[in-house]
């Protein structure tokens, strides 16, 4: 029997989180700050989650049916759905048929982002701010054909979920149109990203941002801007991740983002609500918008219906307001009169990953933690993709452990980060440049080489 709070929620409500990463741990830490007993379910033990939880479920949390039952069990009245696989599946559908309040779209609103080409039709048909050109294909041949016909500045994506590792930009990751061919047959062939085919996008110059905001489906509450860093090595070099780190400013802005560009984001994050309501979609969760700053205002890139991965460390550590009656709001349609206040401190996530990670990452590896040098640089580690047998740590295919940051400026945050990095030993690999003055420096005058070019072309 699910308890009800007449008098609000706050202490004592038993809040079940689905999912096992670092953006996962992140969300558990922030529902125990505010009073909630835990209870979690994953496939995989997440070390630091199952510390803040009375239970905990290991089983893959994309099987609906046991999520819902493993909730009814623990007496759960809220849940947080942190990845996108389970939202794909259908989780959150189950646990309302259950009659538990959950922040995470059902399976039809979730294809916001588990459907790009979904995605591009909604935007399009009505007509939100910063969509770009596109064209969706069900077979390799059109696809093939339509990239001969227009060879320049593309990006091909496939159409279903892979990650964040699965785009290629034509003239970057590959050399020439035949290469971009080859790489659309190889995701027909091996069905990346499931069996929705291929999106082909315009290439948008500029810096991407991250907004992510709180959302009933009607009204949005944004967070802080945050950039991510995709690529595997320094430099902005290598293959695409699932993120290395990220950062955020202390105004809620980024170094090379005007408070106007960041109010255009909010909108179109807004303007895409509006778009699911209008054709009769519920939307109650968060909504991660993926933008790119071009000279023009931001574009949108894709959208997530969930926390990003790392973007969840920048923010929620310095949320000031109470996020479990966030979460009840959102999951209720009750988020008008609403404000998410967030401490005026910057941030900086660095992930430790395994050697090879983004090729050939290496796995079953024993990782060392000094707890001591990690207290001593003052870093909040939160644990991603690793096993623990006996207190000792191995790694996984995937991220391993992420370090944030918080301090009133990025250089400081950033020296935080990496010396929390420095505490791990073991064959492991950290982007030891993300939030660097230098690397930033590179961002701030790319955007104002963007800006100079389009003053003198107009």
């Amino acid at each position: 029997m699910v308890r009800s709070h007449p008098q609000g929620w706050g202490t004592g409500v038993r809040a079940l989180i689905v999912g096992g990463g670092a953006r996962e741990h992140a969300i558990a830490e922030a529902l125990v700050r505010s009073g909630a007993e835990l209870v979690a379910c994953a496939k995989l033990r997440n070390p630091g989650i199952a510390a803040l939880a009375t239970v905990y479920g290991t089983f893959p949390e994309t099987e609906p049916t046991r999520v819902a039952a493993f909730a009814s069990e623990q007496r759960a009245e809220l849940a947080v759905i942190g990845p996108e696989g389970p939202l794909e599946a259908g989780v959150a559908d189950v646990l309302l048929a259950k009659g538990i309040s959950v922040v995470g779209p059902t399976r039809a609103a979730a294809r916001i982002e588990t459907s790009k080409a979904f995605m591009r039709d909604l935007l399009r048909r009505h007509r939100v701010p910063g969509s770009i050109p596109y064209a969706a294909f069900q077979e390799p041949d059109s696809a093939a054909a339509y990239l001969r016909e227009h060879p320049q500045d593309q990006v091909i994506k496939p159409a279903g979920l892979t990650g964040g590792k699965g785009v290629r930009v034509l003239g970057e990751h590959l050399s020439t149109v035949e290469d971009a061919v080859v790489y659309v047959r190889e995701i027909f062939d091996h069905r990346i990203g499931g069996a929705g085919g291929v999106v082909v996008e315009q290439r948008l110059k500029g810096e991407e941002i991250t907004l992510q905001a709180l959302t009933d489906g009607t009204i949005v509450l944004p967070m802080p801007a945050v950039q991510d860093h995709k690529r595997a090595w320094e430099g902005d070099r290598g293959p695409n991740t699932g993120g290395m780190g990220s950062y955020s400013q202390a105004d809620g802005l980024l170094p090379f983002l005007t408070k106007e560009e960041y109010r255009a984001a909010v909108e179109i994050l807004q303007k895409a609500m509006d778009a699911l309501r209008t054709d009769g979609i519920a939307y109650r969760g968060v909504l991660y918008g993926q933008f790119m700053l071009t000279v023009e205002g931001p574009k949108i890139v894709e959208f997530n219906a969930r926390f990003g991965d790392p973007e969840a460390m920048n923010v929620l550590p310095i949320l000031e307001s109470d996020f479990v009656e966030l979460c009840e709001r959102t999951a209720t349609g009750r988020l008008a009169g609403a404000s998410a206040r967030f401490a005026p401190q910057a941030t900086v996530c660095k992930y430790v990953v395994p050697e090879g990670y983004g090729e050939k990452p290496l796995s079953g590896e024993r990782i060392d933690l000094n707890r001591a040098a990690l207290a001593a640089s003052g870093a909040r580690l939160h644990y991603a993709s690793v096993t623990e047998q006996e207190g000792t740590l191995y790694t996984t295919s995937s991220r391993a452990l992420a370090f944030t940051g918080i301090a009133p400026t990025i250089p400081e945050a950033e020296r935080i980060a990496d010396q929390g990095t420095r505490a791990v030993r073991g064959r492991i690999f950290v982007r030891h440049d993300i939030g660097t003055e230098a690397l930033i420096r590179t961002k701030v005058e790319h955007m104002e080489r963007l800006r100079a070019e389009a003053r003198q072309a107009g």
